[in-house]
């Protein structure tokens, strides 16, 4: 065994010791384990048991850890601990409320403290984080339809105290973001409200043929510039793109007799339009034969003679062309003529023929 040499922290002098354990054994004195090396976890022997009551070293080591004073190298304790955890969470909340993907159809309306304050075209835009200012991003690109009525009829009353059916639809989108944002509370609601509003103001002032009928396009753009001026008064910042008809009939309690009454009107139209046709084609036929009447006067009188022989040949020629009469002049008389065919019927033999055939 080699010989180490130690000094006595007590009496400073040197001496030869063993070699000691590591877990703090080694001592000539008996400590119950057969002068091995002590275990760390049994029960210290008993002059070297602390007094009662004292906390260990790992207590001692964790009230360290929890005070400030030591514990774990490189590892974050207590107040500085928080502290790192509320700076993450502040860096993390102010980039999500200062960086603002806006889209190529959209705005941002930007508000600082609850005003407005500017807006923000489409990119990646840059603002103070929230509460300081908030953005509301507006699709202004996006055109909206609205269609009336939401289900079954939509019954309204026309200038002639007459009931219509009517079913149409109205398109819209953002003009200006900041009066969309502010101005009203609900858009949507507040575009079906004016349209109702100014289709009924329109349809009442129209009759019923018109609004079956062709007044369609008067309908839709009278509707258009009466709801685009009750917005504009509110100040809503929407633009109505167009309005359109879509069905305009009777209610179903009265459809047939309203079809009856539409075809009696179509034929009624139809029996007028043959008969002008039919008057222009007389009319343009006798001022034909007027104005032939007048050339075959200023003919006869420059030759009275010659135009009435003339006259009395086309007239002659006109007569017999429609007759069934056979003129033979005298030096040429035959014994025989076939006279059935020259009147369209067949010969006597050949009829004969006919009969034995069958």
């Amino acid at each position: 065994m080699v010989n180490s040499s130690g000094r006595d922290a007590q009496s400073g002098t040197f001496h030869n010791e063993a070699p000691k354990s590591p877990w703090g054994g080694g001592s000539d004195k008996d400590d119950g384990n057969g002068g091995g090396p002590r275990n760390p976890w049994s029960v210290p022997p008993e002059g070297r048991r602390g007094k009662p009551g004292s906390p260990s070293a790992l207590d001692e080591l964790w009230r360290r850890a929890r005070s400030g004073g030591g514990g774990l190298p490189g590892v974050p304790t207590g107040a500085r601990l928080w502290l790192l955890i509320l700076a993450g969470l502040l860096a993390v909340w102010v980039l999500y409320t200062s960086i603002h993907p806006i889209g190529p159809r959209e705005k941002g309306v930007v508000t600082f403290l609850g005003r407005y304050s500017g807006t923000l075209d489409p990119g990646i835009q840059f603002t103070l984080p929230a509460p300081f200012q908030l953005v509301d991003v507006v699709d202004v690109g996006n055109i909206r339809t609205e269609n009336f009525p939401n289900s079954g009829e939509n019954l309204m009353l026309t200038g002639g105290q007459n009931v219509v059916d009517l079913a149409y639809s109205v398109r819209w989108d953002v003009r200006s973001a900041p009066l969309y944002v502010f101005q009203i509370a609900d858009p949507r609601e507040t575009v079906r409200a004016t349209a109702e509003s100014a289709m009924r103001a329109v349809i009442a002032n129209t009759t019923l043929n018109e609004a079956i009928g062709e007044g369609r396009s008067q309908i839709e753009a009278q509707a258009q510039v009466m709801m685009q001026k009750i917005l504009d008064e509110y100040q809503s910042g929407i633009r109505i793109q167009g309005v359109a008809v879509q069905k305009a009939t009777a209610p179903s309690q009265v459809d047939e007799a309203f079809k009856a009454v539409t075809a009696a009107t179509q034929e009624s139209e139809s029996n007028r339009n043959n008969a002008n046709a039919y008057a222009q084609s007389v009319i343009a036929a006798a001022q034909g034969e007027a104005a032939e009447f007048n050339k075959i006067y200023e003919q006869y009188k420059l030759a009275p003679d010659v135009t009435k022989r003339r006259l009395y040949y086309e007239t002659m020629e006109a007569v017999l062309a429609n007759s069934n009469k056979t003129i033979i002049e005298a030096p040429g008389v035959n014994s025989y003529l076939p006279l059935p065919q020259l009147r369209g019927g067949a010969a006597p033999a050949d009829a004969d023929r006919k009969e034995g055939a069958k």
